[in-house]
């Protein structure tokens, strides 16, 4: 892996301020691989992990363990080296000679020319800084352990607002009458982690009230957070606020260790758990009494205590668990390895860094981490702070790649890894490589000429997380061991890389082109800029051959052919979109097409002068090359032409559709105008096609039927679209008791007269009535031409279907795209087979809602609105069937002969069905007696023998006789005696709904309204009994169902 850089270190006076400042982690698109902390913000983390890494480094020189502190002049801090051998060996304790060591005024001993085996491995760059930049201003004496300005004397660094320490006021250089020493590892790292004083004072405090007579317990030991609490008083902060905040904080830290994210699984009836969840939702409202006498502090320290000594095995443990649970431990572990970084500059590592890791290491114990994981969140933070700090420092990604590609990768070959780190690293390797690979798939708009050699960079590190993940490719070409052979995915992967990333460019420029911004259908700018198009794709490939080829060359051998190639195919495409949307060759079409070939044969040249060294001489990536063959453009034309006429059919059709009126044109011509311009429109079509001079296949042909069908079934759902039959029908009135000649009722008629009475209302019928005229609406008329449009249309596709047929044409084409409708048309000998069936059902709709709007509106004067009303014998239907037969009779005037019988047949259906309706749902106005049937059912007679003599000729008496069966088995029942109606309903209606015999004291239920009315239907035998003037039908209506009395 090449290992460059583009900038020269910082090495300017530090009151320059900082040189940059890495931006918030939310705002890249870099995935937290290690789990999330919900509970928890990252002041909680670091400042946690500060007293983790404190109280696991107390014993160590500068953190108040012994006087002769370690520190160093350089501006920079160690980590680890890499490997077992560095973690011992630090220039501050190996005494190597590389290193020479003095002491500034009896204090710490200094380091004046540091080296960093971290950096050396890693390929980081020493600062150099002068010794004089990281010093500590002290009165003479006054060296120590302590913190900065920790010591007797001297001088309080001023805080920011914001609780943090000014680089500027840290780190002055002081005046030489001053005594300066150098800054130790803990004021390093409480100055790295932007841990105020304050706070550094109560946790000395603390751990040294926690070990009195205890100096030598071990860090692992000690439950930090409740030793703060158990210690720390709200005297200590400013005040009652700050105080509740630190408490929460410790408590929250509690929780994610020991409730959200414990080491050992918890069960959640662990009644300690439960006491704890108590006492932190406690403290939400108000700090908890941490007294000694305090109940809530007694039980808070049992619960922490004995959560944290818990073990998997129940057996005694010498460690407890309370920060190294998943993912907890991991956020406070990287947060102290980015305390490797400069804060002034982030971009750049300490030189200290192997004296701050081996520091670090000590709390491995404390957060469960070992060297592997180390090394995971080690090449993470490295990675995390390149992207963090806008990828300004080649050196930090350079690093993170030795990291993985050594001691990561040889840590995941281990036959001993532990599940979790096998779903850490997972985790890990795919957020760096989705991070590496959005980029390398759009290397051409991350990467400019500039800083082009980042992809040397970038790619090593997005191929070693692959091939750790374990995507390396086995091949084998036989049955032996020997014919094992292990490929190197990298090829593939930068094959891949290359191709989308091309495929992005390209789509770029379509973006920022003219292309995008022309109309197909402008056809001189289309060609125009398709060869804008060709010369600017031209120039992609010269830019991929210069500047990126030469670098990817080196994971994959043909670079540029696979550009090249892909380049070719993207042009092709937009060829071939351009190609479609021509709907004649001309002059150019025919310039674009020769741009086309001259950019194929400078690509092709580009292939092979690339691939020449290959085994196959590049024959291979070559044949994935189509050509630009014009073969099929003809073709494509006509299918084009064919979408564009059907455009323009669907076009004319919506013009039609809204101008539409439903009125003929002449007596002559008895259908819609929108139909003749519709199949003017489409014989043009044919006719058109047929002449143009190519040869027709029968694909073309079925291309063109398929569109035209599609266009007329489109008209077909138009002509359907006329209302519902059920829109016309009544609505069925309640069921009621006749008591029209009951004494009540003939007192009250007398007492309140009504200015209309019923007999009123029909004499009115009845003079209508005596004068017969027609009467069809015009909106019903307007669905008679609705028919006549729909036979004018079938036979006009029976025309179409024939041309289509006996067209010449030339072989049939081999392409099996319509192989299916030509089976089909081997059955059905038609090419609009759906478009035929679909006129037929839309048939049967549109007359039944025309017969249903002659009878229930256009007649309802004469027939449901004034027959039997009042008495039968003064209300018959000789009126009615007078205005039937005038209606009948304009029917077969306007209708054409095809329409007439299905149009006569729904009448019929719906004249009887409203017949029905006057007998059973006639309402309050009408009331039969038995002696009424031979009238009823002479009038029935005459209605049946008006659509026998009318309809002659378009339908038989056996239909008619077919249709009255139901009508007539009604009008049986109005003959028969009403104590046989009340048996036959009770046992049909016990039948209908399985009762069996109705006992002593049940009642018969009420039959449902089906509306499929017939002599066997329980309620309509009900409803005849509702209409019988009858004093038994009466008491045993009120009897069996109370139904109401008629007003």
């Amino acid at each position: 892996m090449a290992h460059h850089t583009t900038r020269d270190f910082f090495s300017g006076p530090l009151l320059s301020g900082p040189a940059s400042t890495a931006i918030d982690p939310a705002e890249t698109d870099l995935t937290w691989p290690f789990g999330d902390l919900i509970s928890l913000d990252r002041d909680d983390i670091r400042e946690t992990a500060y007293e983790v890494f404190f109280t696991a480094c107390r014993s160590s020189p500068g953190f108040g363990g012994g006087k002769n502190a370690i520190a160093f002049h350089s501006t920079h801090h160690h980590l680890h080296d890499i490997g077992d051998s560095g973690g011992s060996r630090s220039p501050s304790r190996s005494g190597s000679g590389s290193s020479s060591g003095g002491r500034v005024a009896g204090g710490p001993v200094v380091v004046m020319t540091p080296t960093s085996r971290i950096k050396q491995a890693l390929g980081l760059k020493m600062l150099k800084r002068s010794p004089s930049r990281r010093m500590s201003s002290v009165v003479s004496g006054g060296g120590g352990g302590g913190g900065v300005g920790s010591a007797p004397g001297s001088p309080k660094v001023p805080l920011l607002q914001s609780g943090g320490y000014s680089p500027i006021s840290t780190f002055t250089t002081v005046p030489a009458s001053r005594a300066r020493r150098p800054l130790t590892s803990a004021e390093i790292m409480r100055l790295q982690m932007r841990v105020t004083e304050q706070s550094d004072n109560r946790l000395r405090k603390t751990l040294m009230r926690t070990l009195v007579g205890q100096m030598g317990r071990r860090a692992e030991t000690i439950i930090l957070p409740l030793e703060l609490l158990r210690h720390l008083k709200p005297a200590e902060f400013n005040d009652m606020h700050e105080y509740h905040l630190w408490q929460r904080r410790q408590l929250k830290i509690l929780e994610a260790g020991l409730l959200l994210h414990p080491a050992i699984p918890l069960e959640k009836s662990n009644s300690y758990a439960m006491r704890l969840r108590e006492i932190i939702r406690a403290s939400d409202v108000k700090p908890i009494d941490t007294s000694k006498n305090s109940d809530t502090m007694r039980t808070l320290c049992n619960s922490v205590v004995t959560l944290s000594w818990r073990s998997p095995t129940d057996a005694p443990t010498d460690v407890c668990h309370w920060a190294d649970g998943f993912p907890l431990n991991l956020h406070f572990y990287t947060c102290l390895l980015q305390s490797i970084f400069d804060f002034r500059d982030e971009t750049l590592v300490l030189d200290e860094v192997d004296e701050l890791v081996e520091l670090m290491k000590k709390t491995w114990s404390i957060l469960g981490i070992n060297r592997s994981i180390h090394n995971l969140c080690f090449t993470w933070v490295l990675f995390q702070q390149y992207v963090l700090t806008s990828q300004t420092e080649p050196d930090l990604l350079y690093a993170a790649h030795a990291m993985l590609s050594t001691e990561v990768a040889n840590d995941a070959k281990k036959p001993d890894r532990e599940a979790i780190y096998v779903k850490l690293l997972s985790s890990m390797l795919a957020s760096m490589q989705g991070w590496a690979e959005r980029r390398l798939l759009h290397y051409h708009d991350y990467f400019q000429r500039g800083n082009v050699f980042l992809i040397e960079n970038l790619l090593p590190l997005a191929l070693s997380a692959s091939k750790i993940l374990g995507e390396d490719v086995t091949l084998i070409e036989g049955t032996g061991k020997e014919d094992r052979k292990i490929v190197d995915s990298s090829g593939d992967r930068v094959d891949h890389y290359i191709r989308a990333s091309i495929k992005n460019a390209f789509a770029r420029v379509i973006e920022t082109g003219s292309y995008k911004s022309t109309s197909v259908e402008v056809k001189d700018e289309a060609s125009e800029a398709l060869l804008q198009l060709a010369k600017e794709t031209e120039d992609l490939a010269l830019r991929e051959r210069e500047s990126f080829s030469p670098i990817l060359k080196k994971w994959q051998p043909i670079a540029a052919s696979v550009a090249a190639v892909t380049l070719h195919h993207c042009y092709g495409a937009v060829l071939k979109q351009y190609l479609a949307g021509m709907s004649t060759l001309n002059s150019e079409s025919v310039e674009v097409l020769q741009r086309a070939g001259k950019l194929e044969k400078f690509l092709v040249q580009m292939v092979v002068g690339d691939s020449a060294d290959c085994e196959d001489g590049g024959k291979t990536i070559v044949r994935e090359m189509a050509p630009y063959e014009v073969d099929s453009v003809i073709m494509r034309v006509m299918r084009q032409w064919i979408d564009e006429k059907m455009k323009r059919g669907r076009e004319c059709f919506l013009r039609v559709r809204d101008s539409e009126t439903w009125n003929p044109k002449s007596k002559n011509e008895p259908y819609a105008q929108s139909i003749v311009e519709l199949m003017k429109v489409a014989k043009e079509m044919v006719e058109e096609f047929f002449e143009i001079p190519v040869g027709v296949t029968d694909d073309l042909i079925c291309d063109l039927a398929e569109g035209l069908e599609h266009l007329f079934l489109e008209y077909i759902k138009f002509v359907e679209a006329c209302g519902s039959k059920q829109s016309y029908v009544p609505t069925l009135p309640p069921l009621t008791r006749c008591n029209r000649d009951s004494k009540f009722f003939k007192l009250w008629k007398k007492a309140t007269p009504c200015s209309v009475t019923t007999e009123e209302m029909h004499r009115h019928g009845l003079a209508e009535a005596h004068h017969p005229r027609p009467s069809t609406s015009r909106g019903t008329q307007r669905l008679y031409i609705r028919l006549n449009t729909l036979h004018y249309l079938l036979s006009h596709l029976h025309s179409l279907d024939k041309t289509l047929a006996l067209a010449p044409r030339t072989v049939s084409s081999a392409r099996t795209r319509h192989a299916s409708q030509r089976k089909n048309r081997s059955t059905s000998s038609s090419y609009f087979e759906v478009a035929y069936s679909s006129i037929q059902s839309v048939c049967q709709r549109v007359s039944e809602v025309a017969a249903y709007r002659l009878i229930f509106l256009d007649s309802n004067s004469v027939f449901y609105e004034t027959l039997y009303v009042g008495d039968v014998a003064n209300a018959r239907i000789r009126p009615a069937l007078r205005t039937l037969k005038q209606n009948l009779t304009l029917l077969t005037a306007i209708l054409t002969d095809r329409a007439q019988a299905l149009a006569m047949r729904e009448v019929m259906r719906a004249t009887f069905e409203a017949y029905l309706m006057v007998l059973l749902a006639g309402g309050c106005s009408r009331v039969f007696h038995r002696s009424d049937h031979p009238v009823i059912q002479e009038d029935f007679e005459n209605l049946k023998r008006v659509f026998c003599t009318c309809a002659e000729g378009l339908m038989d008496e056996e239909v008619v006789e077919r249709e009255a069966d139901i009508v007539e088995g009604v009008i049986t029942l109005m003959g028969e005696c009403t104590e046989q109606l009340m048996e036959d309903f009770s046992i049909v209606t016990c039948e209908t709904s399985g009762i069996g015999v109705v006992g002593t004291g049940q009642k018969l239920p009420m039959p449902p309204t089906t509306g499929r009315w017939n002599r066997a239907d329980p309620n309509t035998i009900l409803r005849v009994l509702c209409h019988r003037n009858d004093k038994a039908a009466n008491q045993f209506l009120k009897k069996t169902f109370q139904l109401a009395k008629r007003k």
